[in-house]
This record gives C-alpha cells, structure tokens and sequence, in this order.
C-alpha cells in the first residue's frame, strides 16, 4: 500500500488523529520499512548461505516511529516479532498503537503479546499445591477470587492478578517452569495456558516480546532444542541500542548459586511427595550434601562485592581448586541417584543438576595464561553480591553468534531507537552486530523545537575537570545553582552510586525543594512522586537514563554529572578494549567513546517528551570543550543553543512557559 494514503496530509491518520501532524521522517521511514519487507528474494529457507537483509533506523522522540514500522509490518502479510527492551513499550504498542491499527487500518489485524513461560499459571503445578495445602492457598477471598480467574482467563497471565504481590513466593510455586513442565503427560494439556498461547501465537499476524525472550528462542534454536516463538519472517528490534548488552547473556553461560539453591528446592518438595519416604529421604540428604559443596565453594571467594575477572582466582586461593572438583563431583552423585527415580520430573532435575555441572566445568576450564586477545572468544569472570556469587563466560564479540543464529534464521531484520547512532555513524553498531557496511541507514532527528525551547548548558573552561582537585566541590555547588535557578523541576543523573550519594548528602541541606533518590523507594513510586510534586528534584543513576518520561513543567532541567564514560576495569568491557587494541584498533576512540555517547544521548533524551516541552539540559563536565574528542560528542546532540554562562541559564527559566505535558506523540 502506498504509505502516503496513511502518513500523508490526506491520509488516514490525518483524518482519524485528532491534531495530526505530517512529520516527514515518519512518512520516510514507513515507506523504508515497506520497502524492506516487500522485496522477495526467493526461497530464503533453502539457501545456508543467504543472511537476513537488516535496516538501520535513528529517529528522534516525537517522529512517530513506532505506527511508522508498525503499518508496513501489518499490511505487509509477513509474520513479524517486534520486540523491546521494555514493559512501557510493549504496553504502549499492545494498549494504543494496535487497537487504532485495527480501528483505522486492518481491523481483522491478530496480535498477540508473548512472554517468559515463568509469567504464566501452570494448572497442574497449582493443582497440586492446592491439594497438598488441602485446598488453600492465599486464604480467605483470594482462593476464590483466583478460581474465578481460572476460569476466565485465555493465558492465565499473572499480570491480570493485581493484587498478587511483584515478589511473591507462592507464584514461584505454581507458574510454567520449563524443568518442572510433565510434557505430553500432564493430565491438564487440554486446559493448559501454555499450550492455548502456543496455538494462537502461531496463528497471530504480529507478536510483541521482550529482547530476552527472542534471544531465548535464537539460543534454543541454536541448541537443537526446539523453539520458544513460532517461526516468524522478521524481527523489528525496537530500543535496539540494548541488543548487544542482551545478546552477551544469552550467548554465554553463567552459574550461580541460586540456580542451585532453587535445584535441591525442587528435588526437597518432590521427593516429600514420593511414595516410600525412604529412598526420597535418602535424596534429600544427597541434596543438601550439594547444598553444602556450593556453599564451601562460594566461601573460599574473595568477599569484595562487584565483578573481576577469574584469572589465576581459582589456581591461586589456597582450597579452591579442592572445593571445586568436590562441587563438579557432588552434582554427578546427585545425578545419579536422581536418575534411579523414574518419571518425568526426576529426569529433568537430573538433566538440570548435570546441565549445571557442565556450565560450571566449562566456565573455570578455562586456560587464561595464554590465550591471545585477538582470538579470545570468552571472557571468564565472576561477580558478588551480598547474597551471592555468579560465575560467568561471555561472548567478547557476539556479532559472530547473530550472523550463525539471527540473520540466517529471518529474512528480514529493523534495528530502530531513538539512539543507534555514535558520533554521526553507525560504524560501532554495525560493527558490534556484525552487519555488513552496505546495511541501510537512516536517521531521522527529533521534530521537536530543540532551538527555540531548549538550553545546551556547560560550564566554562576553568571549570575542574572529573577527578581534578576541587571537582567535587565544585559540581556540588554548580547543582545547587543550576537546581535553583529552574525552581526545582530537575533530574540529577550520575554516572555513580558514590557520586550520586555524595551529590544528596551536599544538597540535602542547601536546597528547599523535596530531594528523592534512586533507591529510597521502587523507581514506580519515585517517578510518580516526581512528577507529581512540580518543584522536586530526583537523583538517579543507571536505568534513569533511559525509559524516564516526564512530560510537562515538573522536568524542566537535566543536569547530568560528566561524560558517562564505563569503567574500564569491568572484565568485559576490559576484554572487548583488549579485543580491539589486538586488531589494531583504539580502544579510547574506537570503543569508550562511542559507548559514552549512545548513554550520553539516552539521558538528554529525558527532557524533550512532547513537543510542548521546554528547559534547560546541563553537561557538568567542561571536557566537551577542553578535549578534541569533546566535538564529537557535542555533535550528538540536539540543535539547541550552547551557554557557557549560569546568568544566560536564570534567564532562560525566568522567561521559561510552563509545559502543560499536552500533546500526543503517534
């Protein structure tokens, strides 16, 4: 169809969106996602060598991306996933975007949303706990309530309980666990959730899911195992600046020791259900044997919390090496004695306690002495918590397992976000995803009057650069006066805990507006609290960067700390420095800097919502302009004017509208 019928002056939106607006970048953009789906290339599936055809797609909040892939995708007649890094998103889609595409569009349009199997009842686990609970459960109304829901329900998904507790323990009891699933011998496959959604899933013109999930089903399939999703033409990566961060996980292997701590859980509760308590006694004292190899082995690590690489940790800890082939040794007795217990739970908890002692084998195999950066495939390390440790091998470069597993598995592949590009390239994000330099590219800058309704903020040259003597106190003081000249209304965000923890112990005291910090409360209720009180002020770090959507008067100012370059001593991103500098390449220039500037864009992006939307953005880190790579960050940015002067800033808020957070982003 031609998509100016739907994104032009004339066209269906205009008549069916109340204050339409024709944005040129959306009507671009739908006509290239068009393109991309409706060109044939023959039987995809028989040719090995074939790789998926992928488009690179930038486009700034407010142009409307979302309805501009979503369109072409549903008319096109491919079976296409869209998938996110997000919950918002996918509520968003599921929630506005499709039922006005089924309204105005195609209304005989089948979606369906698909999550982890952990988010759904399983019939028979709840059936079973309830008739060894003697029928109950949560107690007084609830039991009843949750009958009803029962039978009500298509999927059984367990966000439809709202009054069902985030952190629940009973729902660990009772979802779909894939270990914990009878297979074809379930008495309950008719009536089963998981099952239903399967059917439908198949049957569904467009899925929406998660990036986990879909890298779920890429390492299944992979595997041989199967497959989570039903097969599908494409994948629209939306908020595609997390695939890489999702691809490490899945591409890996982990170990912890909460994985085998929820393991002897599973084999505790089911042995007390065994006919014959004796031999299941007998199991049980093997399982909390293991219990205790796992917990001399977790022991005998350094205690420091954080991430560090397993190099020369387990040669070089007096015990270690002993702890560690009596842990591999406990998991084959436990295997064994679990597989003198026929059916079909014993069996899979003796494939998962043999499954663990593989990953735990092959992650501290491995030889690091010498192994050359340049052909190093892993990087091995562990990490601790205050509650626990996780041992880890990740993918130093995961583009080879996405042109193995993705592009030969789709024909088509979209990678849109609103920041894919670093420096104004997609150099790094091909690179990264291992795409070919010919892979098509667009960008598509925000609609949004940056120019005439923002303030670029940085401070003047002799301003302490990070790490210098008087930086600290200095920033603390530029807070307090950048804070005090918007009224309040800013988000503070830090490239550190300590930082942001130094920053609300030096402001708590000096400002008269209500201070919130990440961490004081469930981010929810922080950013409800935020928003709603006008004159607030919220600190935050990591996840605030990104997914913050505060339109109106209430964030009228970002103030963000300094460049947010990553640590560099984090094993994996030391690993994928090494990486580069093996091959010939900066690591400084090739690699930090264009990861700073994709998070650097993610946290401007905080304060333009709407296009009602106006104020100040802050770069407290005088680099921008007293380092030569300093210009290509500022070139990321948006179009808004650049102060070096605090006087310049009060002035703009002094003649600053207040936002009425009005306006609708389509």
């Amino acid at each position: 169809m031609d998509m100016e019928k739907i994104f032009g002056p004339e066209g269906i939106l205009a008549r069916h969106l109340e204050n339409y607006e024709v944005r040129p970048g959306q009507l671009q953009m739908a006509r290239a996602v068009d393109e991309l789906l409706a060109d044939d290339d023959g039987d995809f599936s028989r040719d090995d060598n074939r790789m998926a055809r992928s488009l690179l797609v930038e486009a700034g909040t407010g142009l409307g991306k979302t309805l501009a892939y979503l369109i072409p995708a549903v008319l096109s007649g491919c079976k296409v996933v869209v998938s996110t890094a997000t919950r918002n998103l996918q509520d968003q889609i599921l929630e506005r975007e499709i039922p006005f595409i089924q309204r105005v569009v195609k209304a005989d349009l089948t979606a369906l949303c698909v999550k982890g199997r952990q988010n759904y009842l399983c019939l028979y686990r709840y059936r079973q706990l309830r008739a060894a609970g003697q029928g109950k459960l949560f107690g007084g109304e609830q039991d009843g309530e949750i009958e009803t829901w029962i039978r009500s329900s298509r999927y059984g998904d367990r966000t439809e309980l709202g009054w069902l507790s985030a952190d629940s323990g009973l729902w660990a009891k009772i979802c779909c666990l894939s270990h914990l699933c009878p297979g074809s011998d379930c008495p309950d496959t008719r009536d089963c959730f998981l099952n239903r959604l399967r059917r439908d899933a198949a049957a569904a013109d467009l899925l929406v899911v998660n990036h986990h999930l879909l890298f779920s089903d890429l390492a299944v399939r992979r595997g041989g195992y199967g497959e989570v999703l039903p097969r599908y033409d494409a994948v629209f990566f939306d908020e595609a600046h997390h695939v890489e961060k999702v691809a490490t996980t899945f591409f890996g292997l982990s170990f912890s020791q909460y994985q085998v701590l929820d393991l002897i859980g599973d084999i505790e509760r089911t042995a007390r259900n065994e006919p014959g308590g004796e031999q299941g006694g007998r199991l049980a004292v093997a399982a909390r044997a293991l219990e205790k190899n796992v917990e001399e082995f977790i022991s005998l690590f350094p205690t420091v919390r954080g991430r560090f690489p397993l190099a020369g940790v387990i040669e070089n800890q007096e015990g270690l090496q002993a702890a560690l082939a009596g842990l591999l040794a406990g998991f084959s007795r436990l295997a064994a004695r679990l597989e003198d217990f026929d059916g079909e739970p014993w069996e899979q908890m003796a494939s998962r306690c043999l499954d663990l002692r593989d990953r735990l084998e092959e992650i501290t195999a491995e030889s690091f002495g010498d192994t050359d950066p340049g052909e190093a495939r892993f990087v091995h390390w562990f990490e601790r918590r205050e509650r626990t440790l996780t041992l880890s091998a990740s993918p130093i470069d995961v583009a080879g397992d996405l042109q193995a597993t993705l592009y030969t598995m789709v024909r088509r592949c979209l990678f849109t976000s609103a920041t894919l590009a670093g420096g104004g390239d997609f150099d790094y994000f091909r690179e990264r995803l291992g795409l070919p330099p010919e892979t098509g590219s667009l960008v598509f800058p925000s609609p949004f009057d940056y120019a005439g309704r923002t303030l670029l903020y940085v401070p003047e040259n002799e301003f302490p650069v990070p790490g210098a003597p008087g930086y600290q106190q200095a920033l603390h003081r530029r807070l307090v006066e950048l804070v005090q000249a918007a009224g309040g209304r800013s988000l503070l965000l830090f490239t550190s805990y300590g930082a942001m923890n130094s920053a609300y112990a030096a402001l708590e005291n000096r400002l008269a507006y209500p201070l919130f910090k990440q961490g004081d409360a469930p981010r929810r209720l922080l950013l409800e609290s935020f928003s709603r009180q006008t004159t607030s002020v919220l600190l935050a770090v990591a996840s605030f960067w990104e997914g913050v959507d505060i339109p109106g008067e209430s964030l009228s100012c970002v103030i963000i700390d300094k460049l947010p370059f990553e640590v560099p001593s984090d094993p994996v991103i030391s690993a994928r420095m090494e990486r580069v500098r093996a091959l010939g390449g900066n690591p400084f220039f090739d690699f930090q800097i264009p990861r700073a500037i994709l998070t650097l864009r993610q946290g401007v992006g905080r304060l333009m919502r709407k296009a009602e939307d106006c104020g100040v953005i802050a770069l407290l880190d005088s680099r921008l302009y007293t380092r030569a790579y300093g210009r290509r960050f500022l070139r990321s940015l948006p179009q808004s004017p650049v102060s070096r002067s605090l006087d310049e800033v009060r002035d703009f808020f002094r003649r600053l509208p207040p936002g009425d957070g009005s306006g609708a982003d389509r």
